[in-house]
């Protein structure tokens, strides 16, 4: 973790591109004090904005679209002609070169390259939009090491520390491709580009950004383009919706590329919410600085190891658990889950919609199994599924379940706080990026119990059939 301070050291004192103010610790300060009217430019552009739709305050999200009036369901809110959402094009040899050094799944860098490049040049055609950027972003890689430490949880520690590598290494690229190019030549305007204002831009970009349909591929599918929507971004989350993105395709309208719609009747002084999509907690925070309380979607990684399993399951009571040591046939199942064989994935989760992910299902009864010819009645479908209530018997199923609920006590016992401790050292008052890390924390936490108690719910009721049915 003492890199961790030393990248945070870095992304935080370093700010050639961002602003010298300080942002308010309640809303972050916009780049400029007094920005150009974002609503009367996209209008002056070509572009369509309701009349009741409006820039606001509204607690707790902070600056967004709010409805001054009532807007009937089906009302077209925003639309955007093409020439005003900002994309990334490759005219610039140095910013292509630049981009094609980005990896795929860091790709809000890549489209980072492009508003930067726009933020430095003098009259672009994107600064309304632009002076309009929060100066600063509250996610992870600009969180002081001692909070990235507060966040508990190791695979979102690994992801943070990833950003930050790459953003410290990225740095010394651009570095390298600047420094001796003749000022006409230069894709920042001269301006000098460091960790800070990279991290700056790819957060911009992947709180903001949408992926639009771009050329049609010859299978019949479109290629994903991220791009930014000026105004539209600016339509906070929720994951009930009154307000969706529309790409227009209608031959009749060719000048509008995207519109956002009312899904529902929307009141007066009631925000403008779309759907980001069905994230965990751990992509909220890395990618737009926020944790959703009881969020549906949050899990837990873990990594599938047969040492671990055979310890959650001699812990459940389970006799004789063999995960370490599969015979042949169950091998050959851990195969087909993914689970084994070459290169394989070992990631699985617990929470969310599926409450166990099924390829850890399938694989805790199959592996709990004696009897080959009893597991290969059933497809892997109805083996991984939950819903599938005991396939292999009510004693495989609540060993599998007791296993689950295991494997959740040692996940909680990784995270060196209880939920009691962290909402005590929230009522004392902290920093933002403390309670942030905190709120994780605690979210993550009350899911794997939320988990628990679930499946013992599930094991109660097995029980009680198993008995009844001895006494039957």
């Amino acid at each position: 973790m003492v890199a961790s301070k030393m990248v945070m050291a870095s992304l935080t004192h370093r700010r050639a591109l961002t602003s010298a103010a300080t942002a308010s610790s309640a809303y972050p300060a916009r780049l400029v004090a007094q920005p150009p009217d974002l609503i009367k430019w996209v209008r002056r552009e070509g572009g369509f904005v309701h009349q009741a739709v409006k820039i606001a305050q509204h607690d707790p999200t902070g600056l967004g679209l709010v409805a001054s009036e009532d807007i009937p369901k089906g009302s077209d809110l925003i639309a955007l002609p093409h020439h005003i959402p900002l994309g990334f094009d490759s005219n610039h040899s140095v910013l292509a070169t630049l981009a094609r050094q980005v990896p795929e799944e860091l790709w809000a860098m890549k489209l980072g390259l492009k508003l930067l490049q726009e933020r430095a040049k003098v009259g672009s055609f994107w600064w309304p939009y632009i002076s309009n950027l929060p100066e600063t972003y509250g996610v992870p890689i600009f969180f002081p090491g001692e909070d990235i430490k507060n966040l508990q949880y190791a695979p979102l520690l690994h992801q943070v520390n990833k950003r930050c590598r790459f953003l410290l290494d990225f740095d010394r690229e651009v570095r390298h491709a600047i420094e001796n190019l003749k000022p006409e030549d230069h894709p920042f305007g001269g301006q000098n580009v460091d960790a800070s204002s990279l991290g700056w831009a790819m957060s911009a970009v992947s709180s903001r950004a949408f992926r639009l349909h771009g050329k049609k591929l010859p299978d019949g599918t479109h290629n994903d383009v991220p791009m930014m929507l000026p105004l539209i971004d600016m339509c906070n989350h929720s994951f009930n919706p009154n307000s969706q993105i529309v790409q227009e395709q209608d031959a009749g309208n060719l000048n509008i590329l995207v519109k956002v719609v009312a899904k529902t009747v929307i009141k007066q002084n009631d925000p403008l919410v779309l759907n980001y999509g069905c994230l965990n907690n751990d992509l909220f925070l890395l990618d737009y600085g926020f944790v959703i309380p009881s969020n549906p979607y949050d899990c837990i990684e873990l990594k599938y190891d047969g040492a671990l399993l055979d310890a959650a399951s001699m812990a459940a009571g389970v006799s004789s658990p063999n995960f370490s040591v599969p015979a042949p046939w169950q091998q050959a199942i851990l195969s087909q889950l993914n689970l084994d064989g070459e290169d394989p994935n070992l990631k699985v989760s617990l929470g969310g919609p599926e409450l166990v992910e099924g390829r850890l299902m399938a694989a805790l009864r199959v592996l709990l199994a004696s009897d080959m010819e009893t597991v290969h009645k059933h497809d892997l479908n109805t083996l991984k599924s939950l819903s599938a209530e005991a396939p292999l018997g009510i004693a495989n199923e609540v060993a599998a379940f007791r296993t689950i609920i295991a494997l959740c006590v040692i996940a909680l016992g990784h995270f060196p706080t209880k939920i009691m401790e962290d909402e005590s050292l929230l009522k004392q008052g902290v920093s933002d990026s403390t309670e942030l890390a905190v709120q994780f924390r605690i979210q993550k936490k009350s899911m794997i119990i939320d988990v628990m108690r679930d499946i013992t719910r599930r094991v109660k009721s097995l029980s009680s059939k198993e008995a009844a049915t001895a006494q039957g």
